[in-house]
């Protein structure tokens, strides 16, 4: 019998972090400018390890490798996706990732086709989300000579709020919210921007301004969702997106709610809320915070509570 894999955070120091992965989720953070928990993860830049069961103290990335049963016998030869928990204390950098073509020429891993649920967000919080460039010509322009008022479009967010953020699209996190972010398994970001800060060392961080120029998407496009919601009792399952990359739905459970598989494996993770897993008759206990893979042989299972949380599966 396969049962689900919960998996140790992976916490992540930035320039941009803060400390509300303790104050919000309850996480032993190492310190105050932690950004990112990595909370499920086979990139080599930070892996996750299976707390539980039979796989206790594996790697994710080796899981992959040598139980491919877990996955349905995926072909791809990396797990595909990543899921992470962002505090933005501070702006992060404006940037840009490459598409799986770009990414593999010139990085060696997958291009970065993201998504945001937004947690929360101190009022006044936005978001930059594409540009009013109309060429590429124009676009070099406008960097080159710092024009970033009329470069970059920003956008206000709300709690509950969900933005797509295909490769090629200027983005960059405002101060002062909190994401879950699915995305592809890479760790390439071009820096377009970043408000020429520096580091505790004095030093400003690099930019990749000819790489953005290269993979950024002109004119911008904005993507139209196309968001459904269904009602399981007094529970709601909406389905944000469904793309080549990944699916991505939020459960909202209030009370008991049933599952069947649709996929060779879902991932989750608990945003809110506390309740409890069932398998196969066995109990589970969820808090918020905590993340977790679905393996293949799972095919139902329950979730009993009252809880938000954020599933995804790999892209059909």
């Amino acid at each position: 019998m396969q049962e689900p894999m919960f998996l140790k955070p992976v916490f992540q120091e930035k320039i941009w972090g803060g400390s509300r992965l303790r104050s919000v989720f309850g996480f032993d953070i190492p310190n105050d400018k932690i950004g990112e928990d990595w909370a499920i993860s086979a990139h080599p830049h930070g892996v996750s390890v299976v707390e539980n069961g039979e796989f206790k103290g594996k790697r994710l990335d080796e899981l992959w490798s040598e139980h491919k049963e877990l996955f349905g016998h995926p072909s791809e030869p990396v797990f595909p996706l990543l899921i992470k928990i962002l505090d933005a204390e501070d702006d992060l950098s404006v940037q840009v990732h490459p598409d799986d073509a770009y990414g593999m020429k010139h990085e060696g891993e997958l291009g970065k086709t993201e998504c945001w649920y937004i947690i929360d967000a101190e009022p006044g919080a936005e978001i930059i989300y594409g540009h009013h460039a109309k060429t590429r010509e124009e676009l070099a322009e406008m960097i080159k000579e710092g024009r970033w008022d009329d470069l970059l479009k920003k956008v206000p967010v709300k709690k509950g709020d969900f933005f797509y953020v295909p490769s090629g699209t200027i983005h960059a996190i405002g101060k002062g919210i909190m994401i879950l972010e699915t995305q592809q398994s890479s760790d390439t970001t071009y820096r377009v921007y970043d408000y020429d800060r520096k580091d505790a060392q004095g030093q400003t961080r690099e930019l990749h301004i000819q790489q953005s120029i290269d993979v950024t998407t002109v004119p911008a496009k904005t993507p139209e969702l196309q968001i459904k919601e269904v009602r399981k009792g007094n529970s709601s399952i909406v389905t944000y997106l469904e793309t080549e990359f990944f699916n991505v739905y939020e459960w909202d459970i209030k009370g008991i709610t049933s599952f069947k598989k649709q996929a060779p494996y879902t991932l989750m993770t608990v945003i809110e809320g506390a309740g409890d897993l069932v398998v196969d008759g066995k109990t589970y206990p969820l808090e918020k915070g905590t993340s977790c893979i679905i393996p293949s042989g799972v095919s139902e299972w329950t979730v009993q509570g009252e809880l938000a949380i954020i599933a995804s599966e790999p892209g059909k």
